[in-house]
């Protein structure tokens, strides 16, 4: 497993359609067999910043078939608006939990 996160800044005149966007997106996100789970959160001390967290099987999975599927497409049509908002976006391999 790999989790992917996605630093956005987004105005706050942009905040409730991203957010009703992102929950379109997350329905689509769960129709990939390499999704494993999806969340997005937003800041409590600045609400323009949110971090999507998207755990994939693979890095594979993410790059080669949720990238090179439909599902890829119908979910970047969704948030096609928002990429110049991001800025950061990487996978991590998790280590420990508690």
């Amino acid at each position: 497993m790999v989790v992917e996160y996605i630093r956005y800044k987004v105005p706050s005149t942009d905040a409730q359609t991203f957010e009703k966007d992102y929950a379109t997106a997350g329905d689509i996100l769960g129709m990939s067999e390499h999704c494993l789970s999806y969340e997005l959160s937003r800041c409590v001390d600045e609400p323009g910043s949110y971090v999507v967290r998207i755990e994939w099987d693979s890095i594979d999975g993410h790059m080669q078939g949720f990238r090179h599927s439909d599902v890829f497409q119908r979910f970047f049509a969704v948030i096609r608006p928002y990429v110049n908002q991001i800025e950061e976006m990487r996978h991590y391999e998790p280590l420990s939990a508690h």
